[in-house]
This record gives structure tokens, sequence and C-alpha cells, in this order.
């Protein structure tokens, strides 16, 4: 969510339970602007909480030029100073999903996980450590891997490779706004270009080059609503509890945030 509209957007994920207190309002308004200037960001968001037993983490993310790649992310603990997370590698992400329970709520707490290895002839006890500065990197990035999400237009490629914001995009249609393959993942696409949304006859290079949500395993894994009288549009994802996603039909209005504890529902499968 836009830093700049963050307390004019917070209303409409209020159904959430998303809301925050006056004091925390005051906060985030004014470091989120001290931080987007430090940093040089073309643009800051406001991405969301990750609640810890005995602290929770508010995060933002600033981005340049290009959306997809110029990402950094930053978290705070008391709205106020901003700390640089790292970036998180394949490896790093693999070892925080190994990872269960809650956060705690101190960055330099670790996490240690225990496998039994077969050598061949004995097992061996295997110990992987896990700092929680680093989980937290690596589930922000699975969260933005598998929930992130904008509506189809809202972003272009130029030929030259640059993704950027479609300042021509006006909106989905009421329709088109309650169909899930009007929204895709806001991430490099994972398929390339052998997807079956270039054989829709609207099929568009430089807009259809993120995958659809609609490809997503398990189905049923999205929750989609009208609110408003159809004035405002909800998605929903039921794999990481407290992802939300609104949209605003008939206008460029949209964002997302995530407030939840950082661990992913995985009893859906067996719930859908």
């Amino acid at each position: 969510m836009d830093s700049k509209r963050l307390f004019q957007e917070t209303d409409f994920l209020a159904s959430s339970g998303n809301v925050f207190s006056a004091e925390k309002k005051s906060c985030l308004q004014t470091s989120l602007v001290l931080l987007k200037h430090e940093n040089k960001f073309q643009n800051l968001f406001f991405w969301g909480k990750i609640i810890g037993l005995k602290g929770d983490y508010y995060i933002a993310q600033g981005t340049g030029q290009h959306v997809l790649k110029d990402r950094k992310y930053f978290y705070s603990k008391d709205c106020m100073k901003w700390n640089l997370l790292p970036q998180s590698d394949e490896l790093m992400r693999k070892s925080s999903r190994l990872i269960r329970g809650r956060f705690v709520g101190d960055p330099s707490h670790e996490f240690e996980h225990v496998e039994i290895r077969n050598t061949g002839q004995q097992e061996e006890e295997c110990f992987i450590t896990v700092k929680e500065e680093d989980r937290l990197a690596s589930v922000i990035a699975d969260i933005d891997a598998e929930a992130v999400v904008v509506p189809r237009g809202a972003y272009l490629r130029t030929p030259q490779g640059l993704v950027k914001a479609n300042k021509s995009f006006e909106g989905l249609s009421v329709a088109e706004a309650t169909k899930l393959e009007s929204y895709l993942h806001f991430r490099a696409s994972a398929k390339m270009f052998d997807r079956a949304a270039f054989q829709r006859a609207d099929a568009d290079r430089a807009l259809d080059f993120m995958d659809p949500i609609t490809d997503d395993i398990p189905l049923g894994c999205w929750s989609i609503q009208t609110e408003r009288g159809s004035g405002l549009v909800v998605l929903r994802s039921l794999v990481w509890l407290g992802f939300t996603f609104f949209h605003i039909p008939g206008t460029a209005g949209f964002g997302h945030m995530y407030i939840g504890s950082g661990e992913p529902n995985r009893d859906l499968p067996f719930m859908v």
C-alpha cells in the first residue's frame, strides 16, 4: 500500500481487522516520509505487520525504477526507527521454511531445526540454525511471491524490459474485478511465455508478463468478495491468512496489506 495514501486506504481493509491506533498512524506518517527521502526511493509502500510473541515487526518496501527488481525491505519495532533487512536467497528461504512456530519479536533470536540424515551405515543429526532476521526476510519474500497481486493492466513492461506503473490504467470494470483471472502475481513470471494467457484474443505481451492467480494450487486458495454495493472488491489469500488486497472498480485505486503471524496455512489442502 502506497505510503502517501496509507491512511485513506486503510479504511478499505477495515473489514479484515486491519486498523491502527492514532499513535501508530502518526508515527508511520512521519517516519515513512523520512525513510523515502533518505533512501531516494521512487515509491515507498507500507507492506504490513508480522505479529510476534514478544513484539511485532512493521514492514516497509522501497522500490526504484524497476518495480520488480529494485526492491528493499525495512522493519521497525516502534514505527519510527527502520532497519534494512538482508536480501533473501534461495538457500536462506529453503532453510527458513523448515522452521515451525511463531516469530519471537527479537531479530537476534536463533531458531534451530534438527534433521536426521542417513549416511548409509548410520544416522546423523544435522542442526540447522536460522536467525530471526533472516527468517523474516525469507517469509516476506515468500508472501511476495505467493500472495501479492495486482490488477491486470496496472503495470506494463517496456520494450527495454523495464516494469513500471501504467499511467493509462483506469481500473477494472465491476464484472472484470470480480473474476480471479483479472489479477496477476506481482513478480516475474515463473512460466515465461508458454502460458495459456497468450492464447486469449486480448493477450498483450506488454501487460500479460506475470502469472495469473487462477493457476495457483490448491484450487480455491483465494477468496473474493464485493463490498459497499460493488464499489469495493476485496481479495484474500487463504494460504497466507492475513493478506488482503482491495480494488475500487472503475478507478486506479488498489493496494494490499499483510497482518499476520508469518506462517502459511499448511492445512488448506485438507480444507478446500
